[in-house]
């Protein structure tokens, strides 16, 4: 049987939500305050994944301006009635302290590639919201419940089962909470199944940090009461600190055609001596069978989850490994790859026209409302990443160039910019892990540039050592500044810890004006290379 290792979505894929529809597979994935919102993967074998959409793509159903880093789009729940697709998910507009303002949305489309519907909104009770569609026809909406009072042990009080009526849309009848968790504590991520006369709930609880888990619950009805798994967790690490995927939990099931069961769910997988998730939080999946008992369990034998996992396709790990490279001159729309922060008015930060990707300067990097930059995932511990940027700032207010990005936080910014004369020059910006105040720090003396003509910016990861570079006319490599640390550009250095960071690293253009002023910078191509040393 052919194998493949784990995680099968590498970089910030977060939270999975599988379905299947006849032979086709699709994840969805979290997005947090980056714009369009959910990512969608698509496989026909379960061992190779293209992303094909994303489907939040308008003001009308996603406007994250003013989303601080961490919210905007939580937990997606994709799924399949028979007749068209159902996307539920989360737009968290604060998550800090006692009060979490989190809506909760339903779309429709008739496929995957859309058209998607207008957001029917649901609740605002609790987030990771899913949709489970009985047999009998009724559909039934989940999702965890926050009570800021905390007058049980913590603020995740249980989760919240009420019926959807798809007609009215609209919640309909009682609601009521059908499970409190176990001593692990922080339930969320519910998603329903039925098999064999039985309703199974999987529930993420344990935080997202090094304690998380996947629980499993049955019951003969769907309200409860649920019984838990005999071994409690179906996925977890929090039990073996040395196995290369930690963090695991935030789960779902799937079955084949043919009838095997995995479970995607999230994971991490820590570098350094730190333990820093650079890559953020992936996607992994594991082989599950159900047992005389009707309980599900790791085929493998235990619940912590395995590197090398068998699956019913062969992987093609030359796509893993391949480069990227987009050309602007020959593109009329950026490339899947790329996204950019929060705003769904992109005409206002940038455009692809006359051979060239246009950034216009905005608001500052440390902006939770409109600022440019648009970047690509970190999905391989080390790489190289190339640009060509044509931009003549007239301060030190006005700036564009190549960044190194995980959030306000945490970065490092490669910066064509200009001193108080109006020389231009390139200055790096780096923000290391500062929280609460997000002060800047300035690791090298600004280099002197050309001060007219293209220049040539590139960066290199290796071994957590990030270098930038750039060139002038002559064509030749200058390094720019120290080697920095990337490693801060992690969960664990997101200005709330693994607990509270939910993203993952990008690389990308920037363009910033803090005069006010939105002056364009202009880039070539970029160009994303993996380093086979991962």
């Amino acid at each position: 049987m052919p194998t493949r290792p784990n995680p099968i979505l590498p970089g910030f894929n977060p939270d999975p939500s599988i379905c299947r529809v006849g032979e086709d597979y699709y994840i969805a994935t979290s997005t947090f305050e980056w714009f369009p919102g959910v990512q969608i993967h698509h496989s026909r074998d379960l061992a190779n994944w293209e992303l094909i959409t994303r489907p939040l793509t308008r003001q009308s159903q996603l406007d994250m301006r003013g989303n601080p880093d961490s919210c905007g789009v939580w937990a997606p729940c994709l799924t399949h009635d028979g007749e068209q697709f159902w996307l539920v998910y989360t737009d968290v507009k604060r998550k800090d302290g006692s009060f979490k303002d989190a809506h909760n949305y339903i779309v429709t489309a008739p496929d995957i590639m859309g058209p998607w519907s207008d957001p029917i909104f649901v609740n605002s009770s609790g987030f990771d919201p899913s949709l489970f569609h009985d047999d009998d026809g009724k559909k039934w909406f989940l999702n965890m419940m926050w009570d800021h009072t905390a007058r049980a042990r913590h603020k995740f009080t249980g989760i919240a089962l009420q019926e959807f009526d798809p007609v009215a849309g609209k919640l309909t009848g009682p609601r009521k909470n059908i499970f409190h968790g176990t001593d692990l504590a922080l339930v969320e991520g519910p998603h329903l199944y039925k098999r064999n006369g039985w309703y199974y709930l999987l529930t993420a609880e344990g935080g997202t940090g090094y304690e998380h888990a996947c629980t499993l619950a049955r019951s003969r009805s769907i309200d409860g009461p649920y019984e838990l798994h005999p071994d409690k967790y179906v996925v977890t690490a929090k039990d073996d600190p040395l196995n290369p995927l930690q963090r695991a939990g935030h789960g779902d099931i799937v079955e084949t055609p043919e009838g095997r069961t995995y479970i995607v769910h999230l994971t991490g997988r820590p570098t350094t001596q730190k333990r820093r998730c650079v890559l953020g939080r992936e996607t992994a999946i594991q082989e599950a069978v159900w047992k005389d008992d009707d309980w599900l369990y790791l085929k493998h034998g235990t619940n912590v989850p395995a590197l090398d996992v068998d699956l019913p396709g062969i992987w093609n790990e030359d796509v893993h490994w391949a480069e990227h490279h987009a050309d602007f001159s020959r593109l009329s729309e950026l490339p899947i790859d790329f996204q950019w922060l929060r705003t769904p008015e992109t005409e206002r930060i940038f455009k692809l026209e006359d051979g060239r990707l246009r950034l216009f300067g905005r608001e500052s990097i440390a902006s939770w409302f409109e600022q440019a930059l648009v970047a690509r995932r970190q999905q391989h511990f080390d790489y190289e990443a190339e640009t060509e940027i044509d931009f003549l700032p007239e301060d030190e207010r006005e700036m564009a160039g190549l960044i190194c990005y995980y959030g306000r936080y945490n970065f490092h910014y490669c910066a064509v910019t200009a001193d108080e004369n109006g020389k231009r020059e390139l200055m790096l910006k780096s923000s290391l892990a500062s929280f609460p105040n997000g002060d800047l720090t300035f690791p090298y003396d600004p280099i002197a540039l050309p001060q007219t003509g293209k220049l040539r910016l590139k960066v290199r990861i290796e071994n957590s050592g990030l270098q930038f570079f750039w060139a002038g006319d002559d064509g030749n490599w200058h390094k720019a500044g120290p080697v920095l640390d990337a490693s801060i550009l992690s969960d664990e250095c997101g200005g709330h810890a693994e607990h509270g960071s939910f993203t993952g690293a990008f690389v990308g253009m920037a363009a910033h004006d803090l005069n006010g002023g939105g002056r364009p910078a202009d880039f070539s191509y970029f160009r994303y290379s993996p380093l086979k040393s991962d």
